[in-house]
C-alpha cells in the first residue's frame, strides 16, 4: 500500500497549520497520508484544529490517515485530539422513500389529532362545566378578552363588512340592470349578509387580528416557559389561559356578526341609494322584505361555531410551538391558515344542511 509522507513543521500553529494544508491539498494523496511530527516541538489548538482537517481531508480522498514520531507534550495533545483524527466519515444520508414520507406524515396528524382531542376536553370541561360546578373561572381575564377581541375589532369588522357590501352590491347591479331589476340588489345584499358573507368576513377578519395575537401570545409564553411555571404552581393551563379566551370569542364573535349584517346592507344601500337612484323609502321597504329571522340565526349559529374553531385552534398551536422567535412566528401563521381552512370547510358543511337537508 502507497502512502504519502509529510515532514511536519517545527512549531505547529494557525500559520503553519494553513500552509501544511495547503501543500498537502495540492498533493496527489494515494493510499494513506502519514505526518511525520518526529520534528515538531509545539502544537496549540489552532495547529490542532489543522491536523483534523488533514484528517478530513484525506477521508474525502479516501486515503488512510495516521500520525507518527510524536513526543512530549505534541503527543499528549495527539491523544486529546484522537478521536478527531480518527473518526470514520459519516454515510450520506439516504432520502426517506414515498412510503416513509407518508408514513411519517400519517404518524404526525394521528399524534396531533390525538393531542387536540385531549386538549379539546379539557378546554370543553374547563370552559363549560368547571364554572357550574364551582371550580372558579377568572371572570377579570374573561372582561379583558372581551375587550380587547370585541370593543376593540369593531371598526375594523364594520369597515370591512361594509366596503363587502359596497362591492357585491357594484357587481350585482351591472347583471341585474340588464333585465330592469335592479331593486333586487337589495335582497341579494340582505339574503348574502345574513346567511353567508357576514359570519364569513367577520370570522376572517378575526382569525387574522384575535386568532394570530391567541396563537402568538401563548407561543411566546411556552418559549419563555411560563407555561411550565404555571403548571409548577399547580394551575391549569386550559382554566387559566384558555377558558377565558374561548368563553370570550364565542360570545364577541356573534354580536359582531351581527354588526357585519348591518355594515354590509348599509354598503349595499350606498350604492343602491347613491349610483341606482332609488329612493330611501323603497330600498328600505325592499331590504325589510328580505330580511328572514331564519337566515339571521343561521349566521349568528355559524359565528359561534367559528368563534370555538379560532379560540381552539389559535391556543392549540401557541401551546405546540418549539423552537425560539421562529418557531413563535411558524405557529402563529399556522394558526391563522388553519383558522380560516377550517371555517371555509366547516361553512361548506352547513350549507350541505341548511339548503340540501332541512
Amino acid at each position: 500500500m502507497t502512502e504519502t509522507r509529510i515532514q511536519c513543521p517545527r512549531e505547529l500553529n494557525q500559520e503553519t497549520g494553513r500552509q501544511l494544508f495547503d501543500d498537502v491539498h495540492a498533493k496527489k494523496i494515494s493510499g494513506s497520508l502519514v505526518l511525520d511530527l518526529s520534528g515538531t516541538e509545539s502544537l496549540d489548538s489552532l495547529g490542532a484544529a489543522w491536523l483534523v482537517a488533514l484528517a478530513d481531508l484525506a477521508r474525502a480522498r479516501n486515503a488512510g490517515f495516521e500520525c507518527e514520531g510524536q513526543q512530549g507534550q505534541v503527543a499528549d495533545y495527539i491523544g486529546l485530539i484522537g478521536p478527531g483524527l480518527n473518526s470514520e466519515a459519516e454515510p450520506p444520508a439516504e432520502s426517506p422513500g414515498v412510503l416513509e414520507q407518508v408514513g411519517d406524515t400519517s404518524l404526525s396528524i394521528v399524534g396531533e389529532v390525538k393531542e387536540f382531542y385531549h386538549f379539546l376536553v379539557d378546554a370543553v370541561y374547563w370552559t363549560a362545566l368547571a364554572p357550574l360546578e364551582g371550580r372558579g373561572f377568572r371572570w377579570n381575564s374573561f372582561i379583558d378578552e372581551i375587550n380587547e377581541m370585541g370593543a376593540r375589532a369593531l371598526r375594523i369588522t364594520f369597515l370591512m363588512n361594509f366596503l363587502l357590501g359596497l362591492i357585491i352590491a357594484m357587481l350585482s347591479a351591472v347583471q341585474l340592470e340588464q333585465f330592469g331589476a335592479s331593486i333586487y340588489v337589495a335582497d341579494l345584499v340582505m339574503i348574502a349578509f345574513a346567511r353567508e358573507l357576514a359570519a364569513i368576513m367577520t370570522a376572517v377578519v378575526v382569525s387574522a387580528r384575535t386568532g394570530a395575537a391567541i396563537a402568538a401570545e401563548l407561543a411566546t409564553m411556552k418559549v419563555q416557559e411560563e407555561i411550565d411555571a404555571l403548571k409548577g404552581m399547580g394551575l391549569n393551563v386550559s382554566q387559566f389561559l384558555v377558558a377565558p379566551k374561548v368563553l370570550a370569542l364565542a360570545l364577541v364573535l356573534p354580536i359582531l356578526t351581527g354588526l357585519g349584517m348591518i355594515a354590509g346592507v348599509l354598503g349595499g344601500s350606498v350604492w343602491g341609494l347613491v349610483v341606482l337612484g332609488f329612493q330611501s323609502d323603497v330600498w328600505l321597504n325592499q331590504t325589510m322584505m328580505a330580511a328572514d329571522m331564519g337566515d339571521i340565526f343561521q349566521g349568528l349559529f355559524k359565528a359561534v361555531i367559528f368563534a370555538i374553531i379560532i379560540a381552539l385552534v389559535g391556543c392549540h398551536n401557541g401551546l405546540r410551538v418549539t423552537g425560539g422567535a421562529r418557531g413563535v412566528g411558524l405557529m402563529t401563521t399556522r394558526a391563522v391558515v388553519m383558522d380560516i381552512f377550517f371555517i371555509v370547510f366547516v361553512d361548506m358543511i352547513f350549507a350541505a344542511i341548511f339548503y340540501y337537508v332541512l
